[in-house]
């Protein structure tokens, strides 16, 4: 098993380029399974999520080649297998993904319950509720959502998202294109990956109105032509990059970033004192939307409050990275995870890098201390390794890494990209 071993403190200087977005890819390779044909996602992150999700589509038949950040994933001459394996989905909890459009091609899904990062119960029951609000019928059996649409397929329906959810948004959004007639979604998620899925389905024949709002209106068509898309870049990566630059010193520039998807990331950032500079991607000015972002820190870090929401607000998965800066912050900072509240098994392995944290009730305390020490640290999910990671750049001594394959999980050969930036990390197995 894989490991990272980090010597610091390390100042980390220079550039790296954002990848494609893990959260749109995922839904955007389910989404090919809807049309029969060949489509093309460009841009794609090359992940363990991102193969592991190959892998399974290729148990229902889909045919897939990535090469070179292109993924070409085929459906002609249709679906093969309804069923989603449990030695597949155990591994990533997007799996429950390819629900929706099995049961909108083939009116039939056996998907297993999925897996995934370990912060606490995330159950699929939205998912579930939603496409029975499309006439599906579910049950479970031996570990396994069995689920059926109604003679003639799935037909138009009314359904709330309470609480919002990225994933159930999807999931049902992929049903309900092809379903009979109507449907009314409310509640929906805004996350820029779901306004990307929206947009990717309209240029495929779906008709969606309400792209970017809380209610999407869907009229279900016969079918779909095949996607092609470049998947947008990655708001979470970029913004771990930036952090990286306020944990450890230095000034990091990332490229082929979109500064609109950013903005709670920017302000907490600026909020800790850092200089964040948005400018034009000067090495890609055909991608108008794109931009470069710069955060220096030029002193001492300040306390900070954060709290976690669905977009706008400020994701999640930046939590744990912050909560690494603020560690190292002159004051007392507060952050509470309104999202996921069980989501901080990283603050106790932080504590073994000398950081002083308390959590109480959905909510971490965490009183600033001068320098973080290395000390042997376990990573408990994909978010909580990258704050480990940072973490270590900035602690004085030799840090070991365990569990570094949920790293790998959302973050494209890190090790080497750090590096790049000036730190001392390396890959070692046992």
């Amino acid at each position: 098993m894989d490991y990272f071993v980090v010597e610091g403190p390390t100042p980390l200087r220079g550039t790296v380029r954002a990848a494609g977005a893990k959260n749109a890819a995922l839904p955007l390779m389910a989404a090919a399974m809807l049309a029969e044909g060949r489509s093309v996602l460009a841009n794609l992150p090359d992940l363990r999520d991102t193969r592991f999700f190959l892998d399974l589509l290729g148990e229902m038949g889909v045919r897939g080649e990535l090469d070179g950040g292109t993924l070409t994933l085929d459906t002609t001459g249709g679906l093969t297998s309804t069923t989603a394996p449990y030695e597949i989905v155990r591994k990533m909890r997007a799996s429950i993904y390819v629900l929706g459009p099995l049961l909108a091609v083939r009116g039939e899904a056996r998907v297993s319950r999925p897996g995934g990062c370990a912060f606490g119960p995330r159950p699929v029951d939205l998912h579930e509720r939603g496409m029975a609000a499309l006439g599906a019928e579910l049950a479970e059996e031996h570990g396994y959502i069995v689920a059926r649409a109604p003679r003639g397929g799935l037909r138009g329906g009314r359904f709330r998202f309470d609480p919002v959810s990225v994933g159930a948004t999807c999931n049902v959004l992929m049903a309900a294109v092809l379903a009979r007639g109507e449907s009314r979604l409310e509640n929906c998620a805004i996350e820029p990956e779901v306004t990307q899925l929206v947009e990717a389905l309209v240029a495929a024949g779906a008709h969606i109105e309400g792209a970017g709002t809380r209610t999407l209106e869907v009229q279900g068509v016969a079918s779909l032509t095949p996607l092609e898309v470049a998947v947008i870049p990655d708001r979470i990566e970029a913004g771990t990059y930036l952090a990286a630059a306020a944990i450890a010193g230095g000034e990091v520039r990332v490229e082929g970033c979109r500064a609109g998807h950013m903005a709670p990331i920017l302000a907490v950032l600026r909020d800790l004192g850092c200089k964040v500079t948005e400018h034009a991607d000067d090495d890609d000015k055909a991608a108008a939307a794109e931009e470069a972002i710069t955060c220096a820190r030029t002193g001492p870090l300040a306390p900070v409050r954060v709290e976690t929401q669905p977009f706008p607000g400020f994701p999640t998965d930046m939590q744990a990275q912050i909560m690494a800066a603020a560690a190292l912050a002159d004051g007392v900072s507060f952050v509470t995870d309104t999202i996921y509240p069980d989501r901080f098994t990283h603050a106790a392995e932080l504590v073994r890098l000398g950081a002083r944290i308390e959590v109480k009730n959905g909510t971490a305390t965490i009183i600033g201390t001068e320098r973080l020490q290395a000390a042997p640290v376990m990573a408990s999910d994909l978010r909580a390794s990258a704050a480990l990671v940072l973490a270590a750049a900035a602690a004085h001594g030799c840090t070991e890494i365990r569990r570094v394959y949920h790293i790998d999980r959302g973050y494209e050969r890190i090790e080497h990209r750090l590096t790049s930036l000036g730190a001392r990390i390396t890959r070692a197995s046992e």
